[in-house]
């Protein structure tokens, strides 16, 4: 399907949704469809005690808005059961990352929760002895959580499905490794290949742990500053699986380095002199029959790419509160022009917020560069995908700013980000009101906290 063709046939696509076939109208692949029907908790449950019969544990956990894992461990008698699901207070969804609720809710009911099929994998701690299983919360008529993050992924997912739209993405996880002591292991510069002894074992058993949870680790890249690497996941159209494994990649990383003495930060500036680390997404869009929409010569992008960048532009500056959850990511994007610092696009540049990397035509896409590594990778996700959507739905390809162009400018404190983002109605209401309002209610509370604190630094100097 050309660009062209694309262009002519817009003024049909009846936005948000449009009328499909009963076959496609499910927003599903069919191998997605064949998942669903063999994905059966108890039969799942089975299965994994026959490979696994030491479990003795397993750990049932939702992810939070800031992407923390909140759960419980529960007996592996407990596990046969696991279909009829457990409770969770709803406030699990207003909690700041100390665990602490930022903004409380009118009440804090229970909420039913139930198992996410094919979620359920070895833990990270001891995997022949322990389990750990996703859940999805319900509200109380049983529809899904608007609280929650996972859920609104899918519900942005489903109107591009609507339209037989499936997103592609491809994320890549900054973070730093760093020791206890004088002598911390260091890498020699980006792409560095001679990796130390302490690394190697780390990262052998990195990549080990990873293949037993079904994360498809495809990579692990030294950057350019000493102990920063980045993880590279293959791309994938199961957009929201690929966000659960994020998460999973992120603790998993965690608990390798700590049992081999070293410690995994995902700040998104954890050290004032050396670069931030990011969560970049590699997005594109395929048809039903798994045909790149964006295929086309780099200097000639079609009609469906210009008009999802020219989107994700328009949205970037309200979208910044979501990407940049806190205020040390806020630092991370003022550092200096190495940074994705402006609101801008380019063809293979580093420095702009949305780069068209080298490719050929059939893998053009769309590298998203501002979100911070500690970012939530469903919310991410979400915001980016509602980019595109709004350019799909509002703009004609004309609005396509030359590359590089800086205008807006994106907002670079938290406070000015968090009222972009109230004053944008088409991201709150693809987000959800209910989700938006809480949102900017959390991220307020705890940007009061932090400007309550009182540093040594600032002490020092009375």
């Amino acid at each position: 399907m050309n660009a062209f063709f694309l262009k002519s046939i817009r003024p049909y696509f009846n936005f948000p949704g449009l009328s499909l076939p009963t076959a496609l109208n499910s927003g599903l692949w069919l191998d997605e469809k064949l998942d669903a029907l063999q994905h059966n908790v108890s039969v799942e449950v089975a299965d994994y005690l026959a490979r696994y019969p030491q479990t003795k544990h397993i750990d049932v956990y939702l992810n939070d808005i800031n992407g923390i894992m909140r759960g419980k461990r529960l007996s592996v008698e407990n596990m046969l059961s696991l279909e009829k699901g457990c409770y969770f207070p709803l406030s699990v969804y207003s909690m700041d990352q100390k665990g602490k609720i930022a903004a409380a809710l009118d009440d804090e009911p229970d909420r039913f929760c139930v198992p996410v099929a094919g979620s359920l994998r070895p833990s990270s701690h001891d995997p022949q002895h322990n389990a750990q299983i996703l859940l999805t919360m319900k509200e109380s008529d049983g529809a899904p959580c608007s609280l929650e993050p996972r859920v609104i992924l899918q519900n942005v997912l489903a109107r591009f499905h609507q339209h037989g739209l499936y997103p592609v993405i491809a994320p890549e996880i900054e973070f730093y490794l760093t020791g206890r002591g004088p002598q911390d292991p260091q890498n020699q510069g980006c792409f560095h290949l001679d990796t130390s002894t302490a690394h190697t074992a780390l990262f052998d058993e990195l990549e080990q742990l990873a293949h037993l949870q079904r994360i498809p680790l495809t990579g692990i890249v030294a950057e350019a500053e000493s102990g920063q690497f980045e993880l590279n996941l293959k791309h994938s159209h199961h957009v929201v699986e690929m966000c659960d494994n994020v998460l999973a990649l992120r603790r998993l990383t965690r608990f390798v380095a700590e049992k081999h003495g070293l410690q995994a930060n995902f700040m998104a500036k954890p050290f004032s002199q050396q670069s931030g680390s990011g969560l970049h997404f590699h997005f594109s869009l395929n048809n039903i029959h798994g045909e790149n929409m964006f295929a086309s010569p780099v200097d000639e992008l079609n009609s469906m790419m210009r008009l999802c960048i020219a989107g994700q532009l328009a949205l970037m500056p309200a979208s910044v509160a979501i990407l940049a959850p806190g205020v040390n990511a806020f630092r991370r994007l003022r550092k200096n022009l190495t940074e994705p610092l402006f609101n801008s696009w380019g063809y293979n540049t580093r420095s702009a917020a949305l780069r068209i990397p080298c490719s050929d035509e059939s893998n053009r896409r769309i590298e998203y560069r501002l979100a911070g590594a500690d970012a939530n990778p469903y919310l991410v996700a979400a915001t980016i995908l509602t980019g595109m959507l709004y350019g799909l739905e509002n703009f004609d390809e004309k609005d396509l700013p030359a590359p590089q162009h800086d205008e807006p400018v994106l907002p670079l404190f938290q406070q000015q980000a968090i009222e972009e983002f109230a004053r944008c109605q088409y991201l709150i209401d693809s987000l959800g009101e209910a989700f938006s309002h809480q949102w900017v209610a959390c991220k307020l509370a705890e940007l009061d906290w932090f400007e309550s604190i009182v540093t040594g630094q600032e002490s020092a100097l009375a």
